[in-house]
């Protein structure tokens, strides 16, 4: 939780800071649940887990819940790891799906980690998700781009908008309208075709500027939509 209670006392030498923390049983519940639920809906594998061995009373507890959903979810496979471990194995990692539950200090060096494996903290999309009583699926969903603003690109047309394509096409994922889902499976498409083409951003080793790069996606999910529509997929 990034809601912990920080306070210091003494002075000097002596000085000491101290920090209180929590998390709350029915959170773990939900994280967990949503994790396999998502990874049996993706074909993924549940990876990684919370230091429990040196925090068994906080950290242990996402554990147990973990834990818990891999025996309701016998058919999705799960291979927990200490969090540390699971900074190493993923650099041996590649090509399989994974789906890491973690605790929020966790989940913000692994976005930022996993993403520079793969290009950029620009290449992918990032989801806030809140829950009522079903943790399988969120009551509310907000998407964004995880790299925050970067002043510096500001007006130089040289930023990658991957994230925010793919933040749009997540969002559009999340809709009951089978028109906004063909929209979504066609902007992930589109994006990822046309850097595999070699249409990049500099980030990328590419040579594109942003608005390059956004109208060959646009013309790709144009044609795709087109195509798919002559063929009757609504």
């Amino acid at each position: 939780s990034y809601n912990a209670t920080e306070w210091r006392e003494g002075s000097g030498d002596d000085e000491v800071a101290f920090r209180t923390e929590h998390i709350s049983r029915s959170t773990c519940r939900a994280v967990s649940e949503f994790a396999f639920a998502h990874a049996r809906r993706t074909h993924a594998r549940v990876f990684g887990g919370p230091k429990f061995t040196v925090s068994p009373v906080y950290e242990g507890m996402l554990k147990e819940e973990m834990d818990d959903a891999a025996q309701r979810y016998p058919d999705v496979a799960y291979e927990p790891q200490l969090i540390d471990a699971t900074y190493a194995l993923l650099l041996t990692h590649g090509g399989d799906a994974l789906v890491i539950p973690a605790l929020n200090r966790d989940g913000d060096c692994l976005s930022d980690f996993v993403l520079q494996l793969f290009g950029s903290i620009a290449g992918a999309e990032s989801l806030l998700l809140g829950f009522t009583e079903d943790s399988t699926r969120p009551h509310v969903v907000m998407a964004e781009a995880p790299h925050g603003t970067a002043p510096a690109l500001l007006g130089k047309n040289i930023a990658n908008p991957m994230a925010m394509i793919l933040a749009a096409a997540s969002l559009l994922s999340f809709s009951v309208d089978p028109r906004c889902k063909l929209a979504s499976r066609a902007m992930y498409e589109a994006t990822f075709e046309t850097v595999r083409a070699g249409t990049r951003t500099a980030d990328l080793g590419g040579h594109s500027f942003t608005d390059e790069f956004t109208a060959a996606v646009v013309e790709a999910v144009r044609n795709k939509l087109e195509l798919w529509g002559s063929l009757g997929m609504s």
